[in-house]
């Protein structure tokens, strides 16, 4: 039997890296400007998305898992109208993910299972690992709809698979 903490680890990475690299493209076929558009004032761009999920992720993986300090200004996340280029974003959110998919692959049952207060909610490893995956594919949908609606583009991120294939029992 395979170990089951192993298996969840690599799972988390795959969909954490498959998720950015689906964001990537977003960021490729955006423009600077679409990329810090708000569809109105009570939503997020693209951009400020990409700062959050930096945020969640360094606060909830790499600063409680790691036992870094939490530097996390959560607010500042959303108030951003610029001062990130499409490519710095990009930068700031494969190291973001490097480091975080890092503590990932070195994660012992002793630490999946230790009580951590992030956020002032006290979780165990497993739930912080689920929270992030979970909180990370939201926000990657969003982004990949707001792309979407903004440039009217498919962004083809299944265009070589069979979506229609039946399961085999």
């Amino acid at each position: 039997m395979k170990n089951i903490a192993k298996e969840f680890m690599e799972e988390s990475i795959f969909r954490i890296e498959k998720n950015t690299t689906k964001i990537i493209k977003c960021l490729h076929v955006l423009t600077e400007d679409q990329i810090w558009k708000r569809p109105n004032e009570v939503s997020n761009s693209a951009g400020n998305i990409l700062l959050h999920l930096c945020g969640n992720t360094r606060q909830y993986l790499v600063s409680a898992l790691s036992d870094q300090p939490d530097i996390r200004e959560r607010d500042e996340e959303f108030s951003a109208k610029g001062g990130y280029s499409k490519e710095e974003l990009q930068i700031k959110l494969t190291a973001t993910v490097e480091e975080a998919t890092g503590i990932l692959q070195t994660m012992d049952e002793y630490r999946l299972m230790k009580i951590h207060s992030v956020q002032g909610f006290n979780l165990s490893g497993i739930a912080i690992i689920v929270h992030v995956t979970e909180h990370y594919s939201h926000h990657t949908g969003q982004i990949i709809f707001w792309t979407k609606l903004l440039t009217g583009n498919d962004l083809s991120f299944y265009a070589n698979t069979d979506l229609n294939k039946k399961n085999k029992n």
